[in-house]
């Protein structure tokens, strides 16, 4: 990954990037701090502030963007629950990077919780000339004194790990410190740690992921810590992973050989490694009585892909672990897609026909049968497994529609569940409708999509699609103050224009379990892209808009699908914003974490993959002379996942080939983009400043 300004762009770039340089002259822009390339962004963020925020509504949508995102009767989610504590990260206007604190289970639970703040990171982040970005905390059970704390500098995926004592409310002098890297760290007791991070060169994969896991002795530096285990170059990751069962903690690594295999090791007695049955394509989801449960992602024997099985671990470390047993099957339409264990119920989250469903199972450990009890939350809902009282058989989950404010409910080991908080409404719901239609793509599949419109419209209005499609990430409907994903309230603020907000579930999420993922997998992506290309059409058929009015929204590998979409169909579709997106599909696999990504793409370094990939890589396809439509690109200079230059280079080869650009590129917040609701709210205002300029407004 580039990041030293001060070097040449010659001495940043590998030789196989400088063999590419004479076929892409934009290639300077993947310089990610240098001088020119800085300047360029700043130019470009520039002009588009000058066009959008002289927009009349842009203020008006900012402030209002942003009292919504800081709105102090936000739920307060259980992050963690440690015993009889839950902690909680708070942000507010206040408070933009966050308040890590806690209160007890019993207070929160009656829906009355008094608060300790235990870390304010704005205030830690001042004190230590850091722009520090919450990460994550992990506490070591059962007595939850000690955590390990991770902090990122300005939002990127790598942090640092710092020990810090919840008793004193202290990080520990002389505790543990793992220095900035994208690491894996993970407690074995209270005096060691086992962690995979950057020891030096060699030591990480061709993904820029660590390869080796060491064990770290208290007292003793990080350098002498002993290697547990190494992967290849070749491999994605190898990562350390202790999970809690009941009193016993269960050590496990994980090594990805790619992004959606592994091998899945087992630590047993004097620190034995044990390769366990758990197939590579499979996934552990979680640990229960002495059993681990195993996501299959495809068939094992008679079992179905999307089914859980379970091993016992103690079969595993002895080396004598035989057939699994099968926990629960999918259906056609209902289908596993969280899991989570407290001590003695597994809770399973379904989606069944993309709305969200509870089940509670359970073992008889005289017969091994395992017994299902449906939970009922909400009927087409999106359901979100936020946290688990482990001693108490208790799930806490957020329950939320597009047009239903989110809740947070608890469920115990019997009777119905609980709202422990609802949210006020943030908009009069009864001036809109959401419905659920189907369209059907190019290869007959059905393709549901959600639906949002004022009541009352008529005759085919502007359309706003968003879509993801990739990396088994199912697309659930969410409150239409937080759609769509990383663009504040657009989606409210959209219907509230009197247009349509559209959420489609195309192939390539997890939304109908393992296929329909494989169905839009490297060969088969276009699948997609003709799923898209499928609602759009739908909206058209259906009176609902009309061709050059309707809009399209991705981040991520949701750039790749706007990217292909707009390339492919360019008379179709009248706007396109484009998050953090992947766009340059020929050298993705050389930025960034890009090479962890092959298994979905494919490898454009090998001629046969390329051989398909070349037919939708967004970047390759812009061409002369076709007129595209305006695109809006929003990401961050420190997303060190996606690499900036994607965007940057998109950008330019389009305006240079006469075609509307719009920029806003953040320098902090890493791939999650904003690193504070300042910077959420100033986004979704461009962004409905973007889409009235371009498709609000009078047929064009």
């Amino acid at each position: 990954m580039l990041r030293s300004s001060a070097l040449t762009l010659a001495a940043l770039l590998s030789p196989a990037l400088i063999a590419a340089a004479p076929a892409d002259p934009y290639l300077w822009l993947e310089d990610i701090e240098g001088p020119r390339a800085i300047a360029q962004v700043e130019r470009w963020n520039a002009d588009t502030d000058r066009l959008l925020r002289a927009d009349p509504a842009f203020e008006r949508d900012r402030a209002r963007a942003r009292a919504i995102l800081d709105d102090e009767s936000q739920i307060a989610l259980p992050d963690q629950v440690l015993g009889d504590r839950v902690m909680n990260l708070w942000r507010d206007a206040k408070n933009p990077r966050g308040l890590w604190r806690s209160t007890d289970l019993a207070s929160y639970l009656a829906g009355k919780p008094v608060w300790k703040t235990v870390i304010d990171v704005d205030a830690l982040g001042k004190a230590e000339g850091k722009s520090w970005v919450w990460h994550e905390a992990d506490c070591l059970a059962p007595d939850y004194t000690r955590c390990l704390i991770s902090l990122s500098p300005g939002g990127t995926d790598a942090d640092v790990v710092r020990e810090f004592d919840l008793a004193t409310g202290r990080f520990v002098s002389g505790g543990f410190t793992v220095p900035e890297a994208k690491s894996d760290v993970a407690w074995v007791d209270k005096d060691t740690l086992l962690v995979a991070t950057d020891y030096g060169a060699g030591s990480l994969t061709a993904s820029g992921y660590p390869r080796i896991v060491k064990r770290w002795q208290r007292g003793t530096p990080l350098a002498s810590a002993t290697i547990v285990k190494e992967g290849a170059v070749g491999d994605m990751t190898l990562a350390p992973r202790v999970e809690q069962d009941g009193d016993r903690r269960w050590t496990f690594l994980n090594r990805a050989l790619s992004f959606y295999t592994a091998e899945l090791w087992l630590e047993g007695e004097g620190g034995r490694l044990v390769r366990t049955p758990v197939p590579e394509s499979a996934e552990l989801r979680a640990v229960i009585g002495g059993r681990m449960i195993v996501f299959l992602n495809d068939p094992l024997g008679d079992i179905p892909a999307g089914s859980l099985v379970a091993w016992p671990l103690a079969d595993v470390a002895a080396g004598k672990a035989g057939a699994p047993e099968t926990v629960l099957e999918p259906t056609a339409r209902a289908v596993i897609e969280d899991v989570r264990a407290t001590d003695h119920i597994l809770w399973v989250k379904q989606l069944d026909d993309v709305s969200g469903a509870l089940l509670a199972l359970t073992r008889d450990p005289a017969t091994g049968a395992w017994t299902r009890r449906a939970v009922p939350l909400a009927d087409k809902a999106t359901v979100h497994l936020v946290g688990a009282a482990d001693k108490r058989d208790m799930i806490f989950a957020s329950v939320e529609g597009m047009l239903t404010p989110p809740s947070l409910m608890a469920a115990g080991p019997e009777g119905p569940a609980r709202t422990v908080q609802q949210l006020a409404p943030r908009f009069d719901a009864s001036r809109f409708t959401v419905e659920q239609r189907f369209a059907i793509s190019k290869d007959g599949t059905r393709i549901p999509y959600f639906l949002a419109r004022k009541k009352g419209v008529a005759g085919p209005v502007p359309a706003l699609i968003h879509a993801y499609g990739g990396f088994r990430a199912a697309q659930t409907p969410t409150y239409l103050t937080t759609e769509p994903y990383r663009a504040g309230p657009l989606g409210l603020f959209w219907v509230e224009d009197g247009n349509a907000y559209v959420l489609a579930n195309i192939r390539g999420g997890g939304e109908y379990g393992p296929a329909w993922h494989a169905a839009a997998l490297r060969e088969k992506r276009q699948n997609a892209f003709d799923d898209l290309t499928a609602v759009a059409e739908d909206l058209m058929k259906t009176g609902v808009s009309e061709k050059g009015r309707i809009a399209i929204s991705g981040r991520s590998n949701g750039g790749v699908l706007v990217g292909a979409a707009m390339t492919q169909r360019p008379d179709l579709y009248g706007a396109v914003i484009a998050g953090s997106p992947l766009e340059d599909m020929k050298r993705y696999s050389h930025l960034s974490a890009g090479a962890s990504w092959i298994d979905e793409y494919g490898d454009p370094d090998k001629p046969q993959d390329w051989a398909f990939m070349a037919g939708w890589s967004p970047y390759q396809n812009v061409r002369k002379g076709v007129k595209y439509p305006p695109a809006f690109f929003y990401l961050s200079t420190k997303d060190d996942r996606v690499h900036p230059g994607h965007a940057r280079k998109m950008a330019a080869k389009l305006k240079d080939y006469g075609n509307p650009v719009y920029y806003h590129e953040y320098r902090e917040g890493g791939h999650s983009v904003g690193a504070d609701h300042a910077e959420d709210a100033v986004r979704a205002a461009l962004l409905h400043a973007f889409l009235r300029r371009e498709i609000g407004g009078e047929t064009k």
